[in-house]
């Protein structure tokens, strides 16, 4: 089932810059996949090497986190929309 998945702009480098890529996934682990299989540079960025999603990025389906609804098992839809968005850290200290 066609999805839609939001790329955030840090990431595009690895998505012959495209905001937006389709996949294909009846869970959003499965879409979270078959996006890396078509874009195999990004799997690095998204995955541990044990093949976990990297626990810095977040997936939201429309404004809700998925790790509010069924985690990477939560069912998708046709038509539905992931926003990719990894969780920024830093700053500065004070002087």
């Amino acid at each position: 089932m066609p999805i839609t998945i939001q790329i955030p702009t840090a990431l595009r480098v690895f998505t012959d810059r495209k905001s937006e890529v389709r996949a294909n996934g009846a869970t959003v682990a499965g879409a979270i996949a078959d996006f890396a299989a078509s874009y195999p540079d990004i799997r690095q960025h998204l995955y541990d090497e044990d093949g976990t999603l990297r626990s810095f990025i977040n997936i939201y389906l429309g404004d809700t986190n998925v790790k509010n609804l069924g985690g990477l098992d939560t069912p998708l839809k046709d038509g539905d929309t992931l926003m990719l968005v990894p969780a920024i850290a830093g700053g500065s200290c004070p002087r």
